[in-house]
């Protein structure tokens, strides 16, 4: 008994931070969401009218759209490219550390100026993406897109420009690389495997644990995507709400239009979405994810 009592003491200010900084969060955004709440007077129980508002809402359900879609192109072309990446680099040439470093800086690039930096690169007119592109359009009469004011070229350039920041993701396929037994390797060229055949059977099935947690957190990521879209459009979605994602709109919900209840129910519909989304993915990788050991 004496033994728990200590075990507690010592955790006490554990358990004091995690209650403050997330259990009353949590429990408070839920009181809210069943609220009529603008901060600046006190909330109003309304029961689960924010909830059903959430139905009928046109922003709402194209702000989810534009977040889906982001997801559904970002998620895999991320993983492949990083995967390529990792393989590249994982290769025995001359000076590899450099490339490495290289490869991982964009990263860490902070996304507000990631953001300001692609937005002159794809300005339509100016831009340095457009002006190669044209050299090489124009001869064919076709003309580059004009991107972040193209209602059907914002998503994906906002694609493109968080395909920059891979880097991340690409160290820890790395690590992953230099884990799996070489042994492997030199069997598959004792029995005259090809570069695709053991890519195909050996360093994919392998590297699985890896790729699933990239795809997790990649997953998390992509529908809590904010900082970029925010910065290019400076937080209006446009054009057309072409690039009004969902955190965006909590986001304005939130603190430009004073709505905190309703802007709590979107936060839990999107926690319930990234639940359900998470538990799916963690069901199906369960026959295609191979632990070592």
């Amino acid at each position: 008994m004496r033994s728990i009592r200590n075990g507690l003491l010592f955790i006490s200010p554990w358990i004091a931070g995690f209650a403050a900084f997330t259990i009353y969060p949590l429990a408070a955004s839920f009181y809210y969401s069943l609220c009529d709440y603008s901060v600046l007077k006190p909330p109003v129980f309304v029961g689960g009218a924010n909830y059903h508002e959430l139905l009928t809402d046109p922003v709402l359900w194209k702000s989810l759209y534009n977040t889906m879609y982001f997801a559904v192109f970002f998620l895999p072309l991320a993983t492949l490219l990083a995967i390529v990446l990792a393989l590249l680099l994982n290769t025995g040439v001359r000076g590899m550390t450099i490339y490495r470093t290289i490869f991982f800086l964009p990263s860490l690039t902070p996304l507000v100026a990631l953001g300001i930096l692609w937005m002159w690169m794809l300005n339509g007119e100016y831009g340095v993406v457009n002006y190669v592109l044209n050299m090489v359009l124009n001869p064919l009469g076709l003309q580059a897109p004009i991107w972040l004011q193209s209602t059907a070229w914002s998503k994906p350039a906002i694609i493109l420009m968080s395909l920059w920041g891979v880097g991340h993701a690409v160290v820890i396929y790395l690590a992953g690389l230099q884990d799996i037994p070489k042994q492997l390797y030199e069997a598959a060229d004792l029995d005259g495997a090809r570069w695709f055949s053991k890519v195909r059977h050996i360093t994919i099935p392998l590297l699985s644990p890896a790729i699933f947690f990239n795809v997790v957190m990649g997953l998390i990521s992509a529908l809590q995507v904010f900082a970029l879209p925010y910065v290019l459009t400076d937080g209006t979605g446009g054009p057309a709400r072409s690039t009004t994602f969902y955190t965006m709109y909590l986001y304005n919900s939130a603190f430009r239009y004073l709505r905190m209840g309703y802007a709590c129910a979107m936060a839990w519909i999107l926690f319930l979405i990234i639940l359900a989304l998470t538990l799916l993915v963690y069901r199906m990788s369960r026959k295609r994810v191979h632990y070592g050991g």
